[in-house]
């Protein structure tokens, strides 16, 4: 009996490594999903957002603008975010295709979803928390 675990065991310890969970977030995965209408949290909804379409350029080694979306600390700083502010963020000017600014994420990285868009902004209307 040991030794039949001794064996199975491996094995099952290897096919749940090599076939188990596979929890990577796709592009297709963040667009689907609902932003709540208030209770926005940066964790679970902003953050996988900015990850999957604007981290290749501001953030991982990369940080054009200057601009790291990496950590909540160097954005929310009433430059790029003011919190409670959304019509005077720079971050909502970008996405939202303001001419002020040039427009995020640029082509070909798939532009924010208007789900998404008014998901940031509510974040920023309730203040930008590191929720």
């Amino acid at each position: 009996m040991i030794k039949r675990f001794l064996i199975l065991f491996p094995i099952a310890l290897w096919m749940l490594i090599q076939f188990g969970c596979d929890d990577t977030l796709t592009v297709q995965d963040v667009d689907n999903r609902e932003i709540p209408d208030s209770n926005v949290s940066y964790q679970q909804d902003i953050a996988p957002i900015f990850e999957l379409k604007c981290v290749s350029c501001h953030g991982s080694g990369r940080l054009d603008a200057g601009l790291d979306l990496t950590r909540w600390t160097a954005f929310v700083d009433g430059r790029i975010v003011v919190p409670g502010e959304p019509d005077n963020s720079v971050l909502v000017w970008s996405i939202e295709g303001n001419p002020v600014v040039s427009p995020m994420p640029p082509i070909p990285t798939p532009p924010l979803t208007f789900e998404q868009i008014r998901g940031v902004r509510t974040w920023i209307s309730e203040g930008a928390l590191n929720n």
